[in-house]
């Protein structure tokens, strides 16, 4: 296979060094001579990580293509989260082989991805973000149920969308149920529906967001927020693929694709208790994490293009554009919101902005407000997700049980969950 492709990639035009084993390929990987490098991840000697540490302990800039055996995708992704740039499954095809070298020797690498007719583009050129799409185009062509993970903010809904427009069901509907937004019998009720007099009010019956996404997918947004008596009902329906409405006897077949989505470690949840392992195991069949905007920055000034110029045709204004130093300050942050943080940063611009250029100077204001907002979020977040116990909450900011006080005083939040919706 080695004599195969450097005697195919020779034929294209490129020069090619050979290694026979893992331990050569750090040595020459060291070196630092090379414009890209090929790796297998499994090598005898030493591994293809080995070969990816040394090449970028030499020069982080060089470009580095992973090969995986089938079935190993995640172990490449990992790989990615080491610097590597790019992964291609075995067998290896050699046209797809040369096109991905020419990707990354011949020109940047295309930006908007995973496009599909009504759904917003992925955009990014970062191999993290290259890595999740690749994912969501490979498993939205099966049947298989769906894990989104990673921050708020990080597209997560978007991920799923382009997952269901790219699948067989794209011309059935796509519903989104916000698991976190109704409390639990409420979202029962919203989930399968209820039959007429199920319940004071039920003057007649109504179909649930199983019923209604029937030959589509449903996204099950916020799926850590699930109770522990719906988690049950959700896990009859992946496994049986059947459910009740509220107050009926009638068994329903669920011809639907699911897609979960959360921003909380289930892993941790099932070890406390509060989340069903059966559940967590159905759901976790194909995991995608997304990436936090700070860990892929190189890719802000790509997002920041795209989102102003489609804030500001919805806005009917002329297209805002930042200075040299304002895309500098934007780069800079750490947007803990991610990337919907930065979509509302750049609204408030367009909206404030009197002239068609967006300065440091009008960052600066902005930038303060958007701070607050988003500080408030994460300890309503916190709170929430202690279900009101500041203790607990303080332990998941990572601060005092004074300083939580304190915040909880600024944002006046006291009481919170409990009291609001």
């Amino acid at each position: 296979m080695r004599r195969l492709l450097a005697t195919a990639l020779e034929q294209h035009g490129y020069a090619v060094t050979a290694a026979a084993d893992g331990a050569e390929g750090v040595t020459l990987a060291g070196t630092g001579q090379f414009d890209l490098v090929v790796t297998d991840l499994k090598l005898p000697a030493a591994s293809g990580l080995d070969v990816l540490e040394a090449s970028r302990g030499a020069r982080p800039d060089v470009p580095v293509i992973v090969l995986t055996a089938h079935g190993t995708v995640q172990t490449a992704v990992d790989a990615m989260k080491m610097g590597a740039s790019d992964f291609l499954e075995k067998p290896v095809e050699l046209d797809d082989l040369a096109a991905l070298i020419e990707s990354h020797l011949g020109g940047e690498t295309e930006a908007l991805l995973l496009e599909a007719p009504g759904v917003p583009p992925i955009v990014g050129r970062h191999p993290l973000i290259r890595a999740a799409a690749k994912l969501a185009m490979r498993v939205a062509a099966t049947e298989s149920t769906v894990l989104l993970t990673g921050e708020s903010g990080t597209g997560k809904e978007l991920f799923a969308r382009a997952i269901h427009a790219h699948s067989a069901r794209a011309a059935g509907p796509f519903v989104a149920v916000n698991s976190a937004a109704l409390p639990e019998q409420l979202l029962e009720n919203e989930l399968f529906g209820h039959e007429k007099g199920a319940f004071t009010g039920a003057h007649k019956r109504q179909r649930g967001r199983f019923e209604v996404a029937q030959g589509g997918t449903l996204l099950l947004d916020e799926v850590g927020e699930l109770g522990l008596g719906i988690q049950s009902k959700i896990l009859r329906v992946l496994e049986e693929r059947a459910f009740e409405r509220v107050g009926g006897s009638q068994t329903l077949h669920a011809d639907v694709r699911l897609v979960a989505a959360t921003n909380r470690n289930l892993q941790v949840m099932v070890e406390r208790g509060e989340f069903r392992s059966d559940l967590y195991f159905r759901l976790e069949v194909f995991p995608i994490e997304l990436p936090r905007l700070r860990d892929r920055a190189s890719d802000t000034p790509l997002l920041v293009a795209h989102l102003l110029e489609g804030i500001c045709a919805r806005l009917r204004r002329p297209l805002l554009v930042p200075t040299p130093r304002a895309g500098e300050v934007l780069q800079e942050q750490e947007w803990p919101g991610n990337v919907r943080q930065l979509a509302n940063l750049l609204e408030r611009a367009a909206i404030l902005c009197e002239s068609n250029t967006l300065t440091v100077a009008d960052l600066k204001g902005l930038l303060a407000q958007g701070a607050e907002s988003e500080g408030r979020r994460e300890v309503e977040e916190a709170l929430r997700s202690a279900g009101g116990d500041k203790k607990e909450a303080a332990a998941i900011l990572g601060v005092s049980y004074r300083a939580l006080q304190r915040r909880v005083k600024e944002y006046d939040l006291e009481g919170f969950p409990k009291y609001r919706g």
